[in-house]
């Protein structure tokens, strides 16, 4: 009803980040054992078609090796550590930037509406995209800029204001 339309879904295999408890007891004797979750599904949807506008003949930014690695229906990579990133559910920049690197070219804008620690952010401006996100939580919005500035700094990648007038 939305124009939404799925195009497939990707398992994000992250084991090897995934801890060791595994049940109520130990291994030998475990009184409850419990299943791991040690992937996670991304759905890939778009809006009205399954193409993407190309009016202005851009490449691809990524190799044919890249391309064929992520176009795999399984992408294997740990996950981020919470503690080390300040947020509870962090993952790993490598995760965006497959999907803008798939789904956009050089100088689109990404929207990111839940913007968490700024992973999507991080991984806009490594493929050099423009992005916009949103973080109703305050601690979170900052901890975002900070690390979009500190990685923009070090990549040398423009602002947004670098392009508007006052």
């Amino acid at each position: 009803e939305l124009g939404f339309l799925m195009r497939g879904e990707v398992i994000w295999d992250k084991a090897s980040s995934a801890g060791s408890s595994t049940a109520w007891g130990s291994w030998q004797s475990a009184a409850n054992p419990t299943l791991r979750d040690v992937h996670e599904y991304i759905l890939i949807f778009s809006r009205g078609t399954f193409g993407r506008k190309n009016l202005l003949k851009r490449e691809s930014t990524i190799s044919r090796d890249e391309f064929l690695e992520f176009t795999k229906s399984i992408w294997t990579f740990p996950s981020e550590s919470a503690r080390k990133l300040g947020h509870p559910a962090p993952f790993p920049v490598e995760l965006p930037y497959r999907t803008i690197q798939l789904y956009t070219f050089e100088g689109d804008v990404v929207l990111d509406p839940f913007m968490g620690s700024g992973q999507t952010g991080v991984a806009a401006i490594k493929s050099n995209r423009r992005y916009v996100g949103y973080e109703i939580n305050k601690e979170y919005a900052g901890l975002a800029d900070r690390r979009i500035e500190e990685f923009r700094l070090e990549f040398g990648s423009p602002k947004l204001s670098d392009f508007t007038e006052e």
